[in-house]
């Protein structure tokens, strides 16, 4: 049985969220609720305790640091997409953020909670990806690459709360998704980046989670062309066939939004 009700709990500091998350049952952290809620609707998800994070000041900010842009978890992606300091620091980045949903979605929904959620489909796991993000916690600091690990898994612990993500400025950068008509989400998205270091290129919407494509980025490291991917093959064996789109598709989609990505990046100074 389902229970009928949970206790709903709103503290002002990570500290008090924390002591709340260790005293209750079976808790569970919400910000903008985009996807909490709609699996508790269905009954996916019921938690004893809900406790709403979204009022903490300290998880909502935007600041750049020497080489790296610091987003606060709290921060809502039509913050994202508007900011000023973002679009100056890293276009692909504002970009992305006013392609996510709808407007209702935009200014509710979080950025940490796009990443604590890792949605196979969502667009943030493929910047903090490609931009080669760290995702700081109140316990820990968690490098990109060992963050995702699995269909809505993620390297967090029980009680664990995404506090920031710090994303690498690049030299250049530029996203493009596929979206699909109803819900928006990337079926698929490329995120592609150069920085010093090489490029990083991250692919969502086609596999049960977000990945770099080593075969992508290994071709663009040789030449940032679009034209050096026609005879690069992306295989299709590990992605998702559903009723919108078969695994052949995204396979052949993938191809076309990351050749999309390195177009617009060349076709403009700061990608």
């Amino acid at each position: 049985m389902y229970p009928a009700s949970f206790r709903y709990l709103r503290p002002a500091t990570l500290g008090e969220a924390g002591q709340l998350f260790n005293s209750a049952s079976d808790a569970r952290y919400v910000a903008g609720g985009q996807s909490l809620i709609p699996a508790m609707k269905q009954r996916l998800a019921s938690p004893s305790e809900l406790i709403d994070i979204s009022r903490i000041p300290a998880l909502s900010f935007i600041r750049r640091d020497g080489d790296l842009l610091a987003i606060g978890a709290g921060t809502r992606h039509a913050d994202v997409a508007a900011s000023a300091e973002v679009e100056g620091a890293i276009p692909a980045l504002a970009t992305l953020a006013g392609l996510i949903g709808d407007p209702a979605v935009r200014h509710r929904g979080t950025l940490g909670g796009s990443i604590a959620n890792n949605d196979p489909a969502a667009d943030y796991p493929a910047a903090v990806l490609a931009l080669d993000a760290v995702v700081t916690t109140n316990r820990r600091n968690i490098p990109a690459d060992l963050f995702f690990t699995g269909m809505f898994e993620t390297a967090l612990e029980p009680g664990e709360i995404v506090t920031q993500v710090a994303f690498r400025l690049p030299r250049r950068a530029a996203y493009m998704k596929f979206p699909n008509p109803a819900s928006r989400y990337a079926m698929p998205g490329v995120f592609v980046a150069e920085h010093a270091h090489g490029i990083r290129v991250a692919v969502t919407g086609a596999a049960s989670c977000v990945y770099r494509a080593s075969e992508l980025e290994s071709a663009l490291a040789e030449r940032l062309m679009p034209e050096t991917l026609d005879t690069v093959t992306v295989a299709a064996e590990e992605f998702t066939s559903d009723l919108f789109a078969s695994a052949e598709y995204r396979a052949h989609l993938v191809k076309v939004m990351a050749q999309r990505a390195v177009t617009s990046m060349l076709s403009s100074r700061h990608g």
